[in-house]
């Protein structure tokens, strides 16, 4: 009974938030606006091949295994197509970014690396 409480008090908030016109804190969408053109390689783009699928996640597993990366790198988007990788999202710095690439580089079956990530702020 206390969690559907707690569960009706979070969504009046968020409504009397809305309401108010203030924007939730997690919001992505002006960060995501990219993501509109139809041009534009997303994750739900990701080729259901299994040498694809093994391919992406070889690289995840790369990426959340290694402590020295940050949360962000460990959240980026990876997404394969014909054994060519695309990586999209924020990293922290440019040693992170190139860190990423060459981990993609050099996964077995891949072709080519199209290296979209972003130095957050």
């Amino acid at each position: 009974m206390r969690a559907r409480w707690l569960g009706i008090v979070a969504v009046a908030m968020l409504a009397t938030s809305t309401a108010r016109g203030d924007s939730p804190s997690a919001d992505n969408t002006g960060a995501n606006v990219r993501d509109r053109d139809p041009a534009a390689i997303t994750a739900a783009d990701q080729s259901e091949k299994p040498g694809d699928i093994r391919i992406t996640q070889t690289i995840r597993k790369a990426l959340v295994d290694d402590d020295t990366m940050s949360i962000n790198a460990q959240n980026i988007k990876v997404i394969t197509i014909d054994s060519v990788v695309t990586l999209r999202g924020p990293v922290e710095d440019s040693k992170e970014r190139d860190q990423i690439a060459a981990i993609a580089s050099r996964t077995a079956g891949v072709n080519k690396v199209i290296n979209q990530l972003e130095v957050a702020p």
